[in-house]
């Protein structure tokens, strides 16, 4: 893709979309957009925007492929135990006798996330009621997780005979989580770039969503979810996440994927 008709592109889409490209990895993008032309089967850009233009449903679909959904539960099992075992409880601890917890799933796509930290508080603490927020830029993937999710085989992998008979419905594929999990989550559409955030969160989630974006845009969010934290509270990243000094942003690392708020 030719360097003009990449610019053009992200002016269409910022004027036509409300995604602002500029924030993204410039070469992980152009392979997607050029992915997404193919699948279109248009043969140019031109052709494109003149079709979304009068059409609504494909204007949606283009912007949800843009934002790169990806979901499972307990997806890299190894720190969500880590979180359920030692992090969880420590947060429990430092609360004391104040009202539930505050946690938020950045990026939480179709819901698998914030219901996974909602099977884990109930079996942690299973007569407090917390405050679970779930956001995505996606609003067809947060109708879908307020309707219990729809999830594929591969999506539930991680959840254990017991959490499946508790947690589940019958039946499946596709299979949807229970009313009772879907009311402990409050699920909001929010851009994490433009969009302000709330604050003093016990726990902020945000793990493989700020890999796709520019360095200055990392910093920025870093930021943001460090003021978006009270004093202690834990930031849970990706396994492959790095953030780099993260004292500059208030941080400091307490094991791989954790940072805790100075």
């Amino acid at each position: 893709m030719e360097q003009d008709v990449y610019e053009r592109i992200k002016k269409v889409v910022k004027s036509s979309v409300g995604i602002d490209l500029e924030h993204y990895k410039d070469e992980q993008m152009r392979r997607r957009l050029d992915s997404w032309l193919v699948r279109s089967g248009m043969k140019t850009w031109d052709d494109y925007f003149a079709k979304i233009k009068v059409d609504p449903d494909e204007l949606l679909k283009f912007r949800n492929y843009l934002t790169i959904n990806v979901t499972e539960f307990y997806r890299d099992a190894e720190r969500w135990k880590h979180l359920q075992n030692t992090v969880l409880p420590m947060i429990i601890r430092d609360a004391g006798a104040r009202t539930g917890l505050r946690i938020w799933s950045a990026g939480c796509s179709i819901g698998a996330e914030p219901f996974t930290l909602g099977m884990i508080l109930d079996e942690l603490t299973p007569n407090r009621k917390h405050y679970i927020l779930g956001t995505d830029l996606d609003k067809g993937a947060i109708a879908r997780a307020m309707s219990g999710g729809a999830f594929i085989t591969e999506e539930v992998r991680g959840l254990s005979p017991a959490q499946r008979s508790t947690y589940l419905r019958p039946g499946g594929p596709p299979f949807y989580v229970v009313e009772s999990l879907i009311k402990k989550i409050t699920f909001r559409e929010q851009n994490m770039i433009s969009d302000s955030f709330e604050k003093d969160f016990d726990l902020i989630v945000c793990r493989n969503v700020v890999i796709y974006f520019t360095s200055e845009t990392k910093e920025i969010l870093y930021r943001k979810f460090a003021e978006a934290l009270r004093k202690g509270g834990i930031l849970f990243i990706g396994g492959t996440e790095i953030i780099p000094h993260p004292q500059d942003f208030g941080l400091r690392s307490i094991g791989i994927s954790f940072y805790q708020k100075l």
